[in-house]
């Protein structure tokens, strides 16, 4: 059975590599590579696998989920430019799929063992853009 937990925070990001020139950064990254970035309204979804317990009916305390969420993601990313805050995005271009990975690793500890395994991150770029991360 799986649960879902959904968050939100808002942050600033540029997708630009340093080792590039401006006009191969524009090329690949087209208006997301302006270097001093741009914003989104991110939405993420944080979902769980596991077996109810006969006793709770519960997978999991969800309490519990939106702390973890609260302390590992949101407390990190809301309202930071990523780039310049946010490590890994110092070295590693912010993009939707690597954001996802790195909420991916900050979470997955905290549901490796026990009742809850960690089964999907989704994150919501935009209405219309999303990107799934299911671990490595």
């Amino acid at each position: 059975m799986y649960i879902t937990r959904k968050a939100e925070f808002s942050a600033s990001h540029a997708c630009w590599r340093a080792d590039w020139t401006a006009e191969r950064n524009r090329d690949v990254y087209g208006v997301a590579s302006n270097p001093r970035g741009h914003g989104h309204n991110y939405v993420i979804e944080v979902t769980l696998e596991g077996e109810p317990d006969p006793v709770t009916g519960m997978i999991v305390d969800l309490k519990l989920v939106k702390d973890v969420i609260n302390q590992e993601v949101v407390e990190v990313y809301d309202h930071r430019f990523l780039n310049h805050e946010v490590p890994p995005f110092d070295q590693v271009v912010p993009t939707a799929e690597n954001i996802a990975r790195d909420i991916w690793e900050r979470l997955n500890g905290h549901f490796q063992e026990g009742p809850a395994r960690l089964k999907n991150v989704r994150l919501y770029e935009t209405d219309d853009l999303f990107v799934d991360y299911t671990g490595a």
